[in-house]
This record gives structure tokens, C-alpha cells and sequence, in this order.
């Protein structure tokens, strides 16, 4: 039965059984040297000319075939150890062998950190560029990072809920992504910018504590830290007041910092917390970055900016929101809002976390009054018919009895990207997308043929 690499080195003078790539091979004199990779490690496996048709069958291996090998595992000669491998002192003579797979040379070199590689042929190769141990580990520490959220949320009593994919196109900062519903000809899903409008409706169904690990989409320019999908851990609490969603929160990440990565100084904790006028003040910006020394990658300085203004004017002169129309106003501010007056005056529960120079996620107390809401998109200038097509069920579920509550949404990419010391957020997702928003690797956004476009009831005009 096959055992993983790093379970061989306590198998000493037993036959055992491997399975993996071949990682590099090296011809010392007649001996053939192969590291083994697997998920957990690599062995070195040696073949000699007394083993003749073992010895001929490794003659054979090339960089990145898929083998078995079953041997006894030795120590290595004193002078052959390499102590920068956990299993530097071990070494498996190969008895028996069985390639399982053949491979092409590799269209890219997976032997670096691949930072010197262009990203086109990175993307396009995706997954040769993820077998280096640089973004296996990425993938892995993000799944830890998971993994702890879902225990430290289950744990304060928070259920994981999947909320729809396909849902209803609503104005909510960014260009929604259509999907033709072809049983209704002429009419279009939507892909979630966000669960927003879920979440909230899970306080009215009187779920009082939701989070999900969701992945979310918006039609906008792509940069180092944007995708057109990405991933936010999401929740909402029912009967809550700012301050407890922002302890909790902090609570979790100072969890994961040292949990996960005892390698990193969290600068100051509690975290700092300023106005978003004081931030716009002193740093120029309203995600300041608070490091001493911004060479450290070891140092997170987390910041909560609060106090931003509801309302911004548009380049049309009306307003719109600066955040989303959900959030309420400040308690003190909540008749202008009603009365909609002071307009440019009035402040939102807003909350949002920064992280050395970086947003990573954003939140607020909302309106769970169903006048209240109204009353943020009658300042933004929507009819009442605006008002009901496009936002109608979500009133009405507001006077269904709805609990105070408020809620936050966590970039993970971001977050991960921070921790593992990456310079943009394509580093730590799997199959990401390029800069300008292409998958190269599935050849995506693609051409589809007419068939398709007609049974949707759509044309592309040239």
C-alpha cells in the first residue's frame, strides 16, 4: 500500500511503497538518482545496474513522469546527506517499479518560484505553475485559514449557509455579470456581486448568526488586487450594535495571525481605529498603511477606518452611496436621512479593516427598517417604480419583522495574499484569471456557436 514521503522516514529498513512525479534526476557514474515528489515531500530514490530491469525501466524517466516504486528505506552515507530536506538523511534502493504515466517536457519550468516567468504562460499552464512548492503552499495555508474561520464561527454559534449564485440584477457599486435565462426569453440572472441582500434576509427568516465562505463577481477593471470572481468571507449578526462585529473580527484574524503564521507581528492590538476624516488627513487615504517599516513583510499593521459619509455626488450631481444602500445612518444622523436633509453631512455605521495599505473587508450596521431603507434610495433620486422592480421584496421583507443587524464581508484573497507575502491576489488562488480578466487556460471568455445564441433568444451585434 502506498505511504507519503514524509510517513517513509519512520519507516527504516521496511519495504515501502511511493508514488509521485519525478522531480529531477541525476547519473552519477552507473547509479541513477531520482527525487521523488509527492504531496508531501521528496525521496531519493537510487537505482543501480545489479537491479537490470528496475535499472533499465529508470533509464527511461524523464522530468515530471508519474511513477510507483517500492523499495526498503535506507540511511544515506554520511557524506551524501542533505540537510536542507526533512528527508535529507533517507534514501529508498528501488526494487521494484511501475510508470504509471508519461509526460511531455514541461511548457514551463516548474523547478523556481516562477515569479520570472511571463503570466500569460503561467495562466495558460496553470496546472504545471501550481506543482511548484511555492503555490502548493499558498493553497494549502489558505485551506488552513478556511478551516479555522469554519471552527471559530461554529463555535460562536454562527451557521454556514450557500446562498444562489443566479440571482436578480440590482444596482450595488459595480456592473452585475448577465446570464441569459433561457426559459424566459429575454430576461437575465444575475451572478452576486455579493450575498448581501441574502445575508440580511436570513436575520428576517430569524437565523440570527449566518457566515459563508462565498465567492462573488462583479464586471469591473481588473488590477493586482481585483478579480472578476473572488472570494469574501461573509457574515451577519442579528441584534448587534458596531462594536460587536468589529471585536469579533478582530478576535478571528488575531486568531489566524497567530495560530497560522507566528512568523508575523500584529504592530498593535487592539487595532487602531480613526475617522475616515483623519485617515484622509494624515495618510491620504482612507486604507492607511500603519507599519513602522514598510520593508517588513513580517509586520501587520490592521487599522478600522469608521465615520464615512453616507453619500457621494455623482458626475450627474445627484448622489449615490459610498459603500452600499443597505447600511444605516448613524444613530445621530437617522432623522437627516428620514427628513433628507444635511445630505452631505450625514455618516453611516460604516466599518472597514485595513491591513498594510490594503481594504480587506468592510461592513456595516443596516437598515432593518423598511422606511428607513426607502428613504436611501429616494435620496439617490429612484422612483417609487425604481424603487419596487428593484428592491420591492427586500421592503417587504423588512416589515415582516426584522431584527436589528449588521454584518461584514472579508476579501480572503486579499487577506491570503498579505500573509503568504505575495504581490497580487493571483498568487494565492488556484485557477486564477490574468490582469485583464482572462482564464488562458480554458480559453475563456470564448465564442459560442449559433445554436446556443439562438436557443437564448440573443444576437451578437458586430
Amino acid at each position: 500500500m502506498r505511504i507519503l514521503v514524509k510517513e517513509a522516514i519512520s519507516q527504516e529498513g521496511k519495504m515501502i511503497e511511493l508514488s509521485g512525479w519525478v522531480s529531477a534526476r541525476r547519473d552519477h557514474g552507473k547509479i541513477i538518482f531520482i527525487d521523488l515528489r509527492d504531496r508531501s515531500g521528496v525521496m531519493q530514490l537510487v537505482f543501480i545496474p545489479k537491479e537490470k530491469e528496475v535499472y533499465e525501466k529508470a533509464s527511461l524517466l524523464r522530468s515530471e513522469w508519474v511513477i510507483r516504486a517500492r523499495g526498503s528505506i535506507n540511511l544515506r552515507p554520511a557524506n551524501m546527506v542533505n540537510p536542507n530536506l526533512p528527508t535529507g538523511k533517507y534514501e529508498m534502493p528501488v526494487s521494484k517499479l511501475e510508470i504509471l504515466s508519461e509526460a511531455a517536457t514541461p511548457a514551463i519550468a516548474i523547478d523556481t518560484d516562477g515569479y520570472e516567468i511571463g503570466e500569460e504562460s503561467r495562466m495558460k499552464f496553470r496546472y504545471l505553475d501550481l506543482r511548484r512548492p511555492r503555490l502548493q503552499k499558498n493553497l494549502r495555508m489558505r485551506h488552513r485559514v478556511n478551516q479555522l474561520i469554519r471552527d471559530f464561527l461554529s463555535d460562536k454559534d454562527f451557521v454556514e449557509v450557500e446562498t444562489p449564485i443566479l440571482s436578480k440584477s440590482t444596482p450595488e457599486g459595480a456592473r452585475d455579470y448577465l446570464v441569459p435565462a433561457r426559459l424566459y426569453p429575454g430576461k437575465f440572472y444575475a451572478l452576486p456581486q455579493s450575498p448581501q441582500q441574502y445575508k440580511q434576509l436570513l436575520m428576517v427568516a430569524g437565523l440570527e448568526r449566518y457566515f459563508q465562505i462565498a465567492r462573488c463577481f462583479r464586471d469591473e477593471d481588473t488590477r493586482g488586487d481585483r478579480q472578476p470572481e473572488f472570494t469574501q468571507l461573509d457574515l451577519e449578526m442579528s441584534f448587534v450594535e458596531r462594536e460587536d462585529v468589529m471585536d469579533l473580527i478582530e478576535e478571528l484574524y488575531i486568531k489566524i495571525v497567530e495560530t497560522l503564521f507566528p512568523e508575523k507581528k500584529i504592530l498593535k492590538k487592539p487595532f487602531p481605529r480613526m475617522s475616515y476624516a483623519q485617515a484622509i488627513k494624515e495618510y491620504k487615504s482612507d486604507k492607511p498603511d500603519l507599519r513602522v517599516d514598510k520593508n517588513d513583510p513580517n509586520e501587520l499593521a490592521f487599522a478600522w477606518v469608521i465615520d464615512f459619509p453616507f453619500f457621494e455626488k455623482t458626475n450627474e450631481g445627484g448622489w449615490t452611496f459610498t459603500h452600499n444602500p443597505f447600511s444605516a445612518p448613524q444613530k445621530d444622523h437617522q432623522d437627516w436621512l428620514t427628513q433628507k436633509k444635511n445630505i452631505p453631512e450625514i455618516l453611516t455605521t460604516q466599518y472597514d479593516l485595513a491591513l498594510n495599505g490594503f481594504e480587506v473587508g468592510g461592513g456595516s450596521i443596516r437598515n432593518h427598517r423598511p422606511e428607513a431603507l426607502r428613504a436611501v434610495f429616494e435620496v439617490m433620486g429612484l422612483s417609487e417604480q425604481k424603487i419596487q422592480s428593484n428592491f420591492g421584496y427586500m421592503l417587504e421583507a423588512l416589515s415582516a419583522g426584522a431584527p436589528p443587524h449588521g454584518g461584514i464581508a472579508m476579501g480572503l484573497d486579499r487577506l491570503m495574499a498579505i500573509l503568504m507575502n505575495e504581490p497580487n491576489i493571483r498568487e494565492v488562488i488556484a485557477f486564477s484569471k490574468t490582469g485583464d480578466g482572462r482564464d488562458l487556460m480554458m480559453d475563456a471568455p470564448s465564442d459560442v456557436d449559433e445554436k446556443q445564441l439562438k436557443e437564448l433568444h440573443l444576437k451578437i451585434t458586430k
